[in-house]
C-alpha cells in the first residue's frame, strides 16, 4: 500500500460524498487516474484537490478539460451505478 493511502482515500471519499467527484478511478495499464468532477470553474477544482494529503508528493493534475455530457445524463441524475 502507498504511504498516506488511508488519508487520501478518506479525502477522496469525502469529495464523492459531497458530489464534487462524480466518478473516478485508475486508468488500466497506466499510472494515471481519471476524475469526473462537478465544478463551475477550474480554480475550484485546483483548490479542492490541493487539499488532498497526496497533493504534495503523489498527486499531479495533468489536464483539466470541460466535458459536455450528451448521453446518459439521466443515469448520473438518478444516481444509478451506486
Amino acid at each position: 500500500m502507498q504511504p498516506g493511502w488511508g488519508a487520501h482515500a478518506d479525502f477522496m471519499n469525502g469529495l464523492t460524498a459531497q458530489a464534487f467527484v462524480v466518478v473516478g478511478g485508475p486508468l488500466e495499464g497506466t499510472a494515471d487516474t481519471l476524475l469526473i468532477v462537478s465544478a463551475d470553474r477550474e480554480g475550484e477544482i485546483r483548490q479542492r484537490l490541493a487539499q488532498d494529503p497526496w497533493s504534495v508528493d503523489m498527486l499531479r493534475i495533468s489536464r483539466l478539460v470541460p466535458w459536455l455530457l450528451l448521453l446518459g445524463q439521466h443515469r448520473l441524475a438518478a444516481g444509478e451505478g451506486d
